[in-house]
C-alpha cells in the first residue's frame, strides 16, 4: 500500500470510540455556547476552527481533510463547490426539512415579498444531477439553510437621529468626514459602498448584485477620492474591530453587523442599526458536509446538522440578533419577551441577555426595521461572490491599501 505523505492529514476515521467533529467556520456562529451545548446533546466532541471569512473560505476549498463540516455563508460556497471540497447533502436525512422557511427555498418570506438582487440562497441551494448549483429543486442540496440577518450600517445615536438614518446615502454623506468607516471584505462590503452611492445619485448600476468591471472601477474611484480626503477614519474584518472604530477613533456612522452591535451595548454605547428605505444587505449561513466524510463520522455530521435546527441552537443565535431558518422550533426555547423583541419587533418587556447570558438588550428597547417578517421583505441585496469577483477582490485591495 502506497503511504501518504507526511505532510498530508490522515480521514479521521472514528471506527470506534467517541467522535470528534471538526467545524470549520467564523465567529458568526461559531460561539461557545453552541459548541458546549452541542457536545451536552449529542454526545460527541466538537473542535470549532475559528477564521475571517477569506481565510475560512481559502481553507474550506484547498484543505478538505482538514475539517468534517464548513459553517458559512452561501455567497462563500462558489469557490468550496468548484473546487469539490464538499458533498451534496441528501434532504431525506434532514428530518425538519419541510419546517425550513421560505426564504431560502424560493428566495421570499413570502409570495409577495421582495426576493433581494445578488445570490438569493435559493440560487444555490439545489444540487442539480450535473453537479451545478440552481434554484430547481431537487433531493440533494449544497448548504443546510441555518442562522442568517439583513445588515445595514450603524450610527452613534448622540450625533444623528433615526429621521436622518432613513437612507444607505447617510454612509457618504460628506458631513460624516472622518469620521466614517466600511466593513474590509470585499463580497460585502463592496454593496454598503454601492447601495449608498447609489442612492446619493453618484452612479447607478444595471445590477446590483452582479456588476461590471467598468461599475466596479467607477465606484471604487468613487471611494478612492474620498479615502484620500480623509473621509473614512478605518476598515474592519471583525465585529470586535467594527465596536473599537466607535468607542476608540470616535466613529459615528459605518457598516455594522449585528454582532458589532451586541459588543458596543454591553459598553453601553449610544448606537443603532439603520432600517433604511432602500432595504437591507442580507446574508444566510449554512452547514456543509466535507467531501471526506463517510460511515459512522458522516452519520454524526448529519446529527448535528439535525441538531442545528431543531429549536434550542436557534435560541441562542437569536439572543446575537440572528434569525433561525426554523423559527418555530426556537420560540419554545425563548421567553415571550425574547421572542418579542427579537422576532415580532416589540419593545423589551425585560433586560434581555445575550448568548453568554450577560445583558444584551435593556427593557424598552425597540430593534430597528420591524418583525422577522417586515425586515426579511425589505431585502435590496444579498451578500454575493460576483462573476467579476477576482477583479474586485484585486481593486478592493488597492482601495484599502491606498
Amino acid at each position: 500500500m502506497r503511504k501518504m505523505p507526511k505532510s498530508f492529514p490522515t480521514p479521521a476515521l472514528h471506527t470506534e470510540g467517541r467522535i470528534k467533529l471538526r467545524i470549520l467556520g467564523t465567529a458568526i456562529s461559531l460561539l461557545e455556547e453552541l459548541r458546549l451545548g452541542a457536545e451536552r446533546d449529542l454526545g460527541m466532541d466538537i473542535e470549532f476552527d475559528n477564521q475571517d471569512f477569506m481565510t475560512a473560505q481559502h481553507k474550506a476549498a484547498l484543505e478538505p481533510m482538514t475539517y468534517d463540516i464548513y459553517d458559512q455563508c452561501f455567497h462563500n460556497l462558489d469557490i468550496v463547490w468548484y473546487w469539490r471540497a464538499v458533498q451534496p447533502i441528501d434532504i431525506e436525512r434532514i428530518t425538519l426539512w419541510d419546517e425550513i422557511t421560505d426564504l431560502t427555498k424560493t428566495g421570499r418570506i413570502g409570495p409577495n415579498a421582495r426576493i433581494g438582487q445578488g445570490d438569493a440562497p435559493v440560487t444555490k441551494l439545489f444540487v442539480q444531477p450535473n453537479l451545478a448549483l440552481a434554484e430547481t429543486p431537487s433531493q440533494r442540496i449544497s448548504m443546510l439553510p441555518t442562522t442568517h440577518n439583513f445588515d445595514s450600517f450603524a450610527y452613534r445615536t448622540d450625533a444623528a437621529n433615526s429621521n436622518q438614518m432613513t437612507s444607505w446615502a447617510a454612509l457618504l454623506d460628506p458631513r460624516w468626514h472622518g469620521r466614517a468607516a466600511l466593513v474590509n471584505e470585499p463580497a460585502i462590503g463592496i454593496f454598503d459602498a454601492a447601495l449608498a452611492a447609489q442612492s446619493a445619485g453618484l452612479m447607478t448600476f444595471n445590477n446590483l448584485g452582479n456588476m461590471s468591471v467598468e461599475e466596479i472601477d467607477r465606484l471604487l474611484c468613487i471611494l478612492e477620492e474620498r479615502k484620500k480626503a480623509g473621509f473614512f477614519r478605518g476598515f474592519w474584518r471583525s465585529a470586535e474591530d467594527a465596536a473599537n472604530l466607535m468607542t476608540k477613533s470616535d466613529t459615528q456612522i459605518q457598516s455594522m453587523w449585528s454582532l458589532g452591535i451586541s459588543k458596543l451595548n454591553l459598553r453601553g454605547f449610544p448606537v443603532e442599526l439603520a432600517n433604511p428605505a432602500e432595504g437591507y444587505r442580507a446574508w444566510h449561513g449554512g452547514l456543509c458536509l466535507s467531501k471526506r466524510l463517510s460511515g459512522r463520522l458522516l452519520d454524526a455530521a448529519y446529527d448535528y446538522l439535525n441538531w442545528w435546527i431543531s429549536g434550542w441552537p436557534g435560541a441562542v443565535v437569536a439572543r446575537q440578533g440572528y434569525y433561525m431558518s426554523t423559527p418555530t422550533r426556537s420560540r419554545p426555547h425563548m421567553t415571550p419577551a425574547e421572542w418579542d423583541y427579537w422576532y415580532e419587533g416589540l419593545p423589551a418587556a425585560t433586560d434581555l441577555p445575550g448568548p453568554d447570558g450577560l445583558l444584551r438588550v435593556k427593557t424598552g428597547a425597540v430593534r430597528s426595521g420591524g418583525s422577522y417578517w417586515q425586515r426579511a421583505n425589505s431585502i435590496a441585496v444579498w451578500n454575493t461572490t460576483m462573476d467579476e469577483h477576482n477583479y474586485l477582490v484585486r481593486r478592493w485591495m488597492q482601495f484599502v491599501a491606498a
